[in-house]
């Protein structure tokens, strides 16, 4: 539906809900995407305070991603039973519960439980906020919503670097190690605006105190309608589609994206690093280069892709170019090494920017809901497997390079993996506002 149509008092709800509820949203996931990924900042720290080494921390990296795969389904069917306001409330602060309780890290296996059960705590947050994006807006409107939150993601990895890197710069204080200091400090702060989100964020549309009943009434038929649209799709089992060709072509592909994507978030800090007589503050300064340079090509790329007829091309050459900066990582001195893997952040990133809507657009419409959250389920693993084969190679060898090879190798069976894939016209047709800003989670890699 254009603008043009949409009923007046409808765009007027919608954009009240995007000026009020957004920048919440944003917020959490921004908080969200650095309480996930802090732990790349700590890895000496937890070796030499606790004996946390490269395996362990690796496998502790990981383990993250199981926790949140086991529970992603559960916590999203509860949020639709208690609402959103509670339920991501209660995700936000549950989160910053197990951030805080990882200051008290002693030993190996403490480590292994906070990092799986922050998996737990934080499991269902982003596909929750997609499904409350369901329950507020159509069609026509939630595909901008949703690009204006994942924005919040590409900016947390900007500014988790320095600010992870300046309370690192707390150590001492009071007797107590800096990472001590960044986990409390941090996970305090998400319980903080988990507090703050509660008084915000609301549940109903009929509930909104904010939205004139006129509003209320133009919104909820709106969303009513698009509903009844979705409940008439036909229901495709999980088995089924793991063995329908084209959402096993697409998981493979974003699989090896997010080994990559992953694998640059947990062990970029500790190759920074290397260069050497760097302060935390330094490195976490350094370690947001490669985003910021992803984020902008990433943004850049899109301006000349969204309306191109055919991805594929241009998704290869971003993998590509993901797999050399990982290879030339291997080469050189350390500095050298974060000019490869700026090089290889900003394969990935673009390579997920043309990845979902490829997705989107080579998937029937009658499986491309539950296709692509079976991919995003997946494809997610990547999550678990990257830092904990590059932990076990660190150890075994070590070096990283051995990982970074796998990288490059994955990359590149990926781009081989693209020409298989389906390509129709039916994702420039559906534009910003298509299933896959609802059910497609990017990710680190993007990811997110």
């Amino acid at each position: 539906m254009s603008e043009a149509a949409i009923p007046e008092a409808e765009q007027r709800a919608v954009g009240k809900f995007l000026r009020r509820m957004l920048p919440i949203l944003v917020l959490m996931l921004l908080v969200n995407q650095m309480d996930r990924t802090n732990v790349g900042f700590v890895q000496d720290e937890l070796r030499a305070d606790v004996g946390v080494g490269a395996t362990a921390y690796g496998l502790g990296a990981g383990l993250f991603f199981i926790g949140y795969a086991l529970f992603e389904v559960p916590s999203n069917m509860w949020l639709e039973r208690f609402g959103a306001r509670v339920w991501l409330t209660r995700i936000m602060i549950t989160w910053g519960a197990v951030i805080v309780a990882m200051c008290f890290i002693h030993n190996v296996w403490m480590f292994y439980g906070l990092r799986f059960l922050l998996g737990v705590a934080e499991a269902g947050f982003f596909p929750g906020v997609l499904l409350y994006f369901t329950q507020w807006l159509p069609d026509s409107s939630r595909g901008r919503a949703s690009a204006i939150f994942l924005g919040g993601s590409a900016t947390a990895y900007i500014v988790t670097g320095p600010i992870t890197g300046a309370l690192l710069e707390l150590h001492g204080a009071g007797g107590i190690a800096g990472w001590r200091w960044m986990f409390a400090l941090e996970g305090a702060f998400s319980i903080l605006v988990g507090f703050i989100a509660g008084f915000f964020l609301v549940s109903r549309i009929q509930d909104a105190k904010w939205l004139t009943p006129e509003e209320k009434d133009a919104l909820s038929e709106a969303v009513a309608r698009d509903k009844q649209a979705r409940d008439r799709a036909p229901s495709v089992s999980r088995m089924k589609l793991i063995f329908h060709p084209q959402v096993a072509v697409l998981t493979a592909v974003f699989f090896a994206m997010a080994l990559t994507g992953y694998a640059i978030t947990f062990w970029l800090p500790s190759l920074v690093e290397e260069i050497g007589g760097l302060s935390p503050f330094q490195i976490g300064l350094l370690s947001a280069i490669p985003w910021i340079c992803a984020v902008i090509a990433m943004y850049t790329m899109s301006h000349f892709t969204d309306r191109a007829p055919d991805r594929r091309p241009y998704l290869a050459i971003a993998l590509v170019l993901s797999a050399c900066g990982t290879f030339l990582a291997t080469l050189g001195s350390p500095w050298f090494g974060l000019a490869a893997l700026t090089l290889a952040a900003v394969g990935g990133k673009c390579a997920a920017t043309l990845f979902w809507p490829m997705a989107q657009s080579g998937l029937d419409l009658k499986i491309a809901a539950p296709g692509l959250a079976l991919v995003n389920s997946l494809g997610n693993l990547g999550g678990f497997v990257s830092p904990t084969l590059f932990g076990y190679l660190k150890d075994t060898t070590g070096s990283t390079n051995g990982g970074l090879y796998t990288l490059s190798a994955a990359s590149v069976l990926a781009v081989l993996g693209v020409a298989f894939v389906r390509n129709t016209n039916r994702g420039e047709r559906t534009g910003s506002g298509g299933e896959v800003a609802v059910t497609g989670e990017p990710v680190a890699g993007e990811a997110r």
